[in-house]
This record gives structure tokens, C-alpha cells and sequence, in this order.
């Protein structure tokens, strides 16, 4: 058994483990809140950007966008994976990175990586994947032009024909405790096929064509940064609920410590005691 001080500092020291895993947990619990409000806002415009796609192309089905045709070919796929920038965020990252790695053995045709968020790079690039775009240290409150670059260069592949095909791949927010692993076919966009056909159509400047254009390029932007803030809004819940169980695995360490410790108090001053005992036979 060890001493009554090594106990006693293992002791102080798991305790001031458990004061930091309770502030990141405040925080975590903090940021998470934030990060839900962004979520629900950021679900709002996408579902309107989806609404207004789907619409101009059930009006103009006679002109197939590049964007929506499925290629009959598909020799070169890219793969667009979401994670987190640090850790501490318990099976988060392992788990979207399994359904990436997962959608990359399925695939048939070459596959390049574009990677959002370090914990990602840092796989694919331990992996030996083709990573052809990064976008690294995004803040906690991010912006479409933090990931923009990434975006545009899987765009423009896909719209040279040096991709067949792009995917995406984030965690979704179900609620605080579930965060799930998804992957989707970014392009060929992905169109709602319940948009009701009637006689009425948009007004356009200068033509339909032109703005279909524009608006298919912002509503695959919409996608990812939708996915991102998603991804944020799973990365500090699983950081809350990681600390909260931190904090809490770091008390009972505590508790079981305290009771050895008050036992090797107890046989020190037993033995301390035979010991006086002992001394005091031998002396009378």
C-alpha cells in the first residue's frame, strides 16, 4: 500500500484535475447554447435555399443544370469531411471519421479528401488519403468564408470535370446526448422531390438559366456551412457531456482515495502504536 502522502497527493492532484474538466464543462455548456441558436437560425435559410432551389427547377426542367445531372461515369469522387479542430469532445470525431472511412471503401473510382477542421487532416493524412483542400482553426462562431475556399475548390472540380461526383460528411445534432455520424451526395445536388408544380414561376434578372446558376453555387456553400455549424453545435455537447462525466469519474477517484488514505493513517498509527507498546513491555 502507498504512504498517507503519496495518497494525499494523488489526491490533490485528481482534485485539481476535476476544478478544470467542471470549468470546461461551464464553458462547453455555455458555448453549446449559442451553437443550438445557430443551428435552428442556419436550418431556417437552408430549408428556404432548398425551397427556392427545387421550385426554379420544377418550373424549368428543360434545362438541366450541370450541377443536378448524375454523371454516367463515375471515375473520380470527392469526399468532403467535417471534424472538429481540437479534442476532448469523447467519440465525436472517431465516429465521423469511421462513416467517412467507411463511404471511402465503398467507392469504386479515385477519391480525393477535402478536410474541414484539423482532427480530420490529421486522419486522412495518417491514412495516406489524397487531400487536395484544408480549412483549419475555425472559431467557435464560424463564418461561410472561413471554409469558403474548400467549398469553391470541390465546386469548380466538379464543375471541370476533374470530379464526378462530391459527398459530405459531418455529425448531425439530434439533441444534447446524440450526435449522429451522416453522410449525404453533395453533388449531383440533392433537390426536394415534394415541390408542388403549379402555373406560377419567379420573376428573373437576366434569365432564368443565370440564376439558377448562381443560386445552385450558394445553396452547396449553404450545405457545408450548414454542416459546419451542425458540427459545432455536436462538438461542444459531446465536450459538455466528456467533462460532466470527467468531473464526475474524478470525485469517485477521489472518494476511493480518501477511504485508502484514512486506512493508511489508521494502520500507521497501529503499528505506531504496537510499536510504543512494545518498546514500554520490553522496558518494564
Amino acid at each position: 500500500m502507498a504512504s498517507a502522502k503519496e495518497i494525499r497527493t494523488q489526491i490533490k492532484a485528481i482534485q485539481n484535475t476535476g476544478k478544470i474538466t467542471k470549468a470546461m464543462e461551464m464553458v462547453a455548456a455555455s458555448k453549446m447554447r449559442k451553437a443550438q441558436d445557430r443551428v435552428v437560425a442556419a436550418r431556417s435559410y437552408a430549408e428556404g435555399v432548398k425551397r427556392v432551389v427545387g421550385n426554379i427547377v420544377s418550373a424549368h426542367n428543360e434545362y438541366q443544370h450541370p450541377f443536378l445531372v448524375e454523371r454516367a461515369q463515375i471515375k473520380k469522387v470527392g469526399i468532403i469531411v467535417i471534424s472538429t479542430d481540437k479534442g476532448l469532445c469523447g467519440g465525436l470525431n472517431t465516429n465521423a471519421l469511421k462513416a467517412a472511412l467507411g463511404l471511402m471503401k465503398e467507392q469504386t473510382a479515385d477519391i480525393e479528401v477535402f478536410t474541414i477542421g484539423r482532427r480530420a487532416g490529421q486522419f486522412m493524412r495518417r491514412i495516406g488519403a489524397k487531400i487536395n483542400g484544408v480549412a483549419e482553426n475555425i472559431s467557435d462562431t464560424p463564418e461561410l468564408s472561413d471554409i469558403l475556399g474548400v467549398v469553391t475548390l470541390a465546386i469548380d472540380k466538379y464543375e471541370s470535370g476533374e470530379l464526378d461526383a462530391v459527398h459530405l460528411v459531418f455529425s448531425e445534432f439530434v439533441n444534447t446526448m446524440t450526435q449522429s455520424p451522416t453522410t449525404m451526395c453533395l453533388m449531383p445536388c440533392p433537390v426536394p422531390e415534394d415541390v408542388k408544380t403549379g402555373y406560377w414561376d419567379y420573376l428573373y434578372e437576366p434569365e432564368a438559366k443565370d440564376v439558377l446558376e448562381g443560386v445552385l453555387r450558394r445553396y452547396v456553400e449553404s450545405l457545408v456551412y450548414h454542416a459546419l455549424l451542425e458540427n459545432k453545435a455536436c462538438e461542444q455537447s459531446a465536450r459538455m457531456v466528456a467533462m460532466k462525466a470527467a468531473t464526475d469519474n474524478a470525485k469517485d477517484i477521489v472518494k476511493d482515495l480518501s477511504i485508502t488514505y484514512n486506512k493508511a493513517r489508521q494502520a500507521a498509527i497501529t503499528q505506531e502504536l504496537a510499536e510504543i507498546c512494545a518498546g514500554a513491555a520490553a522496558a518494564g
